[in-house]
């Protein structure tokens, strides 16, 4: 079975859209559980939520990675980062049984892209994303690290790399907007 988690309801078929990569793709996980953190997007959502108007793509925030285990690992670069990101959001994760593979690879672990439309087989309505994700890490499925565990070496390369995101973003006013609103002791 193949995962993809979308907010919007009654997708019948899954179409491709210009992706991350520059080319039409649909994103899919073999594991439900990886697709839980596309539920919601911190920026789209803090934006709105901060009445910054933006008409164009959304930057897309994806502060995870996979352990030794292959288990997602979410991390939360700033205090409350998974409250503002996911509680209260609801979505869909719709299912395909087959996938044509697109043969591009996007080096995450449990990964599929397909470049042509996908028939959706079933279709789960998650209420509450946060609560979703919560209920994946006491199932031991994935691992969220909270800021407050991180260490100083962490917390360092965070502000090294949002400093760094911040100066490539000249084109993404909306992903300036959130990173200078969520991490206003480095981005000024």
């Amino acid at each position: 079975m193949y995962y993809h988690a979308s907010s919007v309801k009654g997708i019948m078929r899954l179409e491709p859209h210009i992706s991350n990569h520059g080319i039409p793709l649909i994103y899919f996980s073999e594991k439900r559980e990886n697709v839980l953190v596309y539920l919601s997007n911190a920026i789209e959502k803090y934006c709105k939520e901060t009445g910054f108007l933006y008409n164009g793509q959304w930057k897309k925030w994806g502060p995870y990675g996979f352990n030794k285990d292959g288990r997602l690992r979410l991390e939360e670069y700033y205090l409350n980062a998974l409250i503002n990101t996911y509680s209260g959001v609801s979505g869909y994760i719709y299912s395909a049984k087959a996938v044509t593979n697109s043969g591009f690879d996007v080096q995450i672990p449990d990964a599929v892209t397909s470049s042509t439309s996908v028939e959706v087989t079933d279709v789960e309505y998650v209420p509450d994303a946060y609560e979703a994700i919560f209920q994946a890490e006491r199932d031991g499925l994935i691992t969220l690290i909270r800021y407050k565990e991180m260490s100083d070496k962490m917390k360092e390369w965070i502000k090294k790399n949002i400093r760094e995101e911040y100066e490539k973003a000249e084109d993404h006013p909306e992903y300036r907007h959130f990173l200078r609103g969520n991490f206003p002791d480095i981005v000024m």
